[in-house]
């Protein structure tokens, strides 16, 4: 599949933003040499769904952040013509003052993360609010400006035509272009995993150590097994199971974007023979399998951007999906690996009882379970208003098989 993205962010129906912008004109006869002001349209595309700004005023690096605050905080948005650096700057400075504005711990856990996201996602909003153009080659006109246009043909695909982007979105954009050309070193595969824009990265190995470490089923170790791996994302885990030697796995995604990685990461590794990645709406392919791993979002709430996808299920609808689907979809002898943070637990979100009460209602008994703790810097950084629970935090790989 091609880097297309899941959404087509440069179509000829994406929503247009206009705004006016003074131009230095040639000298007249008469010695005019002053500006004229011209208005300007092109496309408007936020990969997290802001809607385009009503207001939009130039700024360059003559405007100081605090007059650069109220504007935006006044609902005007600045589209920046100034030096690169200059607006990385003033995103910085933007952030410290929203940093003034941290909520206060909860009554509860679940309070406490609830107000957390509250305060990320009008963080968001607010940088979000600087903004600049993409020229019809996914060029950046700027000063100083890197050449973003490799990283933006990644992410939003093919250039069409003038886009105005947030510099916020265009540095996550940036920023993903780098882990896909370096990858992501994963010692289980003795290789490298190289996520794209949109997917969520395996930056955390304990889960991908689990399925590393987990004993196989003997109904898996036989030749020609079968296993399935939902919601690939990266195809990180297929290629677990690959390198593990299992002979036959199919990788199933409903995201463009994650479809493509996946492929593209089976083709870097060699292992296309032995991986087939799959559309799979309804989450499970078609026939039974010795072994079904599925790693789904850890957390039951609302996402608001593609990578979030990856952490958050709202209602914990692929975690049922899975759980309800896994026995009519196993072989004699299979299991079902479900790899799950115990993090919503910590922070109120679900409790241990409901996720056993689901198991229940599946028709699922739990054989085994290997935990592990999370190493990631987060579970260790007092200052993050969630440090309790991440610190508390344990991944688990539960080993389940139908009751009966």
């Amino acid at each position: 599949m091609s880097d297309t993205p899941e959404s087509g962010p440069l179509a000829s129906d994406a929503p247009d933003i206009t705004w006016t912008e003074a131009v230095r004109t040639k000298p007249r006869p008469d010695g005019d040499s002053g500006d004229t002001a011209l208005t300007f349209t092109a496309h408007w595309h936020s990969e997290s769904g802001l809607p385009a700004p009503r207001r939009v005023t130039v700024a360059d690096d003559r405007l100081k952040a605090d007059v650069a605050y109220r504007l935006i905080c006044e609902g005007t948005a600045l589209l920046w013509r100034g030096d690169y650096q200059g607006a990385r700057q003033l995103l910085r400075a933007l952030g410290r003052r929203l940093d003034r504005l941290a909520p206060k711990p909860g009554a509860t856990p679940a309070e406490t993360f609830h107000r957390h996201r509250q305060a990320r996602g009008h963080r968001a909003r607010v940088l979000g609010m600087l903004l600049v153009v993409l020229e019809d080659d996914h060029g950046l006109a700027l000063r100083r400006a890197p050449d973003v246009r490799a990283a933006c043909a990644e992410a939003y695909g093919p250039p069409r035509r003038r886009t105005v982007v947030s510099l916020r979105e265009l540095l996550g954009v940036i920023g993903a272009h780098e882990w896909r050309r370096k990858g992501v070193p994963i010692p289980a595969i003795g290789g490298h995993i190289h996520p794209h824009y949109g997917v969520f990265s395996p930056v955390r190995g304990e889960y991908v150590d689990l399925v590393a470490a987990a004993p196989l089923p003997a109904a898996a170790q036989r030749d020609a097994a079968t296993a399935f791996d939902l919601g690939t994302g990266t195809g990180v885990l297929a290629a677990v199971l690959a390198h593990r030697g299992i002979d036959r796995i199919v990788a199933t995604d409903s995201s463009p974007r994650a479809l493509a990685c996946a492929r593209d990461n089976v083709e870097r590794l060699g292992i296309g023979d032995r991986v087939e990645v799959v559309d799979s709406g309804d989450l499970y392919p078609e026939g039974r399998a010795a072994l079904i791993v599925c790693n789904p979002p850890w957390l039951p709430a609302k996402p608001t951007s593609a990578v979030e996808q990856g952490v958050y299920d709202p209602g914990s609808a692929m975690l049922r999906a899975f759980l309800d689907g896994l026995a009519d979809h196993l072989e004699p002898g299979g299991e079902g690996w479900l790899i799950l943070s115990d993090l919503a637990e910590h922070l109120g979100l679900r409790t241990r009882d409901e996720l056993v009460g689901a198991f229940d209602a599946a028709g699922l008994r739990v054989l085994d379970r290997l935990d592990a703790k999370p190493v990631h810097p987060r579970a260790s950084d007092a200052t993050d208003p969630l440090h309790a629970a991440r610190a508390a935090e344990v991944t688990s790989l539960w080993r389940l098989a139908p009751a009966t």
